[in-house]
Formats: structure tokens, C-alpha cells, sequence
């Protein structure tokens, strides 16, 4: 865990806001989550993400898909 992760309040923002999704997924989306957040606080470089968080790969491919959703911008002002 890394003082970046989601805190359980702001994951449960996060989930009122996200739609449910019906298919299993291999990493959950509060990994993803947290993923973006070390990203985005520290500044780390996408290929320097530490290997408890999914693979940057998958991590950029759902911020360039959530960063184009009105919901995105809502749930980062949301949570600062």
C-alpha cells in the first residue's frame, strides 16, 4: 500500500459515480485507481509504475478512456 492509494471513503465516491460493470475483470478498478492516483501525485513516469499496481499498459489504456468522460473530471475534483 502506498500513502497514494484511495482511502475506502474515496473509493466508495468513486463507485457512485462509476456504472457497474457486468464482466469479471482480472485486476479490480480500485487497483486502477490507485495506479492513476501514484501517477498522477507523484509524477511518476508510466513505464516507472511499481509492480504491486496492473501493468501501465493497462493503467494508461483506461486513463486515455476515462480521461475523455465528463465523469472523470467530477470524481478528480471530487476527491482533492
Amino acid at each position: 500500500m502506498y500513502p497514494t492509494d484511495l482511502t475506502e471513503t474515496q473509493w466508495q465516491f468513486i463507485e457512485k459515480v462509476l456504472l457497474p460493470q457486468e464482466r469479471k475483470r482480472k485486476r479490480s478498478l480500485q487497483q486502477l485507481w490507485n495506479a492513476l492516483f501514484y501517477i498522477v501525485k507523484t509524477g511518476c513516469q508510466w513505464r516507472m509504475l511499481p509492480k504491486e499496481y496492473p501493468k501501465w499498459e493497462l493503467v494508461y489504456y483506461y486513463y486515455r478512456k476515462w480521461s475523455g468522460m465528463e465523469e472523470f473530471d467530477l470524481l478528480l475534483g471530487g476527491l482533492r
